[in-house]
């Protein structure tokens, strides 16, 4: 079990920057992937970003290519997300959540144990 916590949301112009942080407890971090979904009110969660256990790999969902960035430091047992170019429909509450090292680290399904998760707020 891995307990996370982000932070690191706010209120930003469209064209601005934020980075999310996603810390953990518990078991060893380095044993699991970690994801990021997003969620606004009256809609469904969309998975846009993941990275795998030691950081080799990442995904990236369509809408996010090219201005957000996944990555990972074991030793802090932390996973950034750095947001660029921000637009007003990237205004959600972005949650992390965990999946384990055997599991495919680009899918939805495999992820568990979603934090609270940090508003965004995109303003145009």
């Amino acid at each position: 079990q891995v307990e996370l916590v982000e932070s690191g949301g706010g209120l930003v112009q469209a064209g601005g920057s934020l980075r999310l942080s996603c810390v953990a407890s518990g078991d060893t971090f380095s044993m699991f992937h970690i994801g990021w979904s997003r969620q606004t009110p009256g809609k469904e969660s969309k998975f846009v970003t993941a990275i795998s256990w030691n950081g080799r790999d990442t995904y990236y969902e369509d809408s996010v290519k090219g201005r957000f960035t996944i990555s990972r430091d074991n030793a802090k047992n932390t996973v950034y997300l750095q947001m660029n170019n921000l637009k007003p429909e990237d205004t959600a509450v972005y949650r992390c959540a965990a999946a384990l090292l055997s599991r495919t680290y680009d899918s939805e399904m495999e992820y568990y144990d979603w934090g609270q998760g940090t508003q965004v707020t995109v303003s145009s």
